[in-house]
């Protein structure tokens, strides 16, 4: 049985222009407003270089700071299934603080429509009153959220991630999620080769993930955002 979280506070939802949810703790949208779902192909998947890398791989394990609604999540699957080899497995392993309550997830993915059957899926499962979440969609995929501070539980735990999302909320106003120590536990548990994207073009993220290891470059952002950040870990 999980492990329950107790009384745990969990931070509440605003709703600004319909549908886009905003976290009330760090007054910041959970995506873009521009297109969520395009957001997410744009800045991870395309940036962690997942679609090529699919074909060619038996099993991707992708980690991510930042689970939110479960979007990045289900959109990595959507496209997986379109990509992947045959046989090949992948395991999404994820990190929220904070996370939404159940009808807030509902309502955040119902704007998709190709999502449909995995965000039913998803919310079905999510408890987010247990310290972790640990199910399977079907036998090739496997989902993993600790919901606790990344800061604390990442240490904890030895995997190699082929590929990182870096997705928590602004670093102006969630620093913690983005502190040079927690990149360097990031750079740790990524494959030599493995690769990262985030939504943010900070300088100050920027030096940090470099500081940490990782060769960072600049690429276009999506939608109003001018640029973006992906890299990788050098080979040894």
């Amino acid at each position: 049985m999980p492990e329950s979280k107790g009384n745990s506070t969990i931070p509440g939802v605003d709703w600004r222009d319909g549908d886009l949810p905003v976290s009330r703790h760090f007054d910041d949208p959970y995506f873009s407003a521009h297109d969520g779902r395009a957001e997410t192909g744009h800045v991870f998947v395309r940036g962690n270089q997942l679609p090529q890398r699919w074909r060619d791989t038996e099993h991707c394990l992708i980690a991510e700071l930042g689970f939110g609604t479960g979007l990045n999540f289900l959109e990595t699957v959507r496209q997986w299934r379109e990509l992947k080899r045959d046989g090949a497995r992948l395991s999404f392993v994820s990190f929220e603080q904070f996370p939404m309550a159940t009808n807030e997830m509902h309502r955040a993915l119902a704007r998709w429509p190709e999502l449909t059957a995995l965000a039913k899926q998803l919310v079905e499962v999510w408890q987010p009153e247990f310290e972790i979440l640990e199910t399977r969609f079907g036998e090739d995929i496997a989902l993993t959220v600790f919901m606790s501070d990344a800061n604390i539980r990442l240490p904890q735990l030895q995997f190699q991630a082929d590929a990182w999302y870096l997705d928590g909320f602004s670093p102006a106003k969630n620093p913690q999620l983005w502190n040079p120590a927690l990149l360097a536990e990031v750079f740790s548990r990524t494959v030599p080769g493995g690769t990262f994207a985030t939504y943010s073009a900070a300088g100050q993220v920027r030096r940090d993930l470099q500081a940490a290891g990782f060769e960072v470059r600049r690429e276009s952002g999506f939608g109003t955002k001018r640029e973006m950040l992906a890299g990788r870990r050098p080979h040894a």
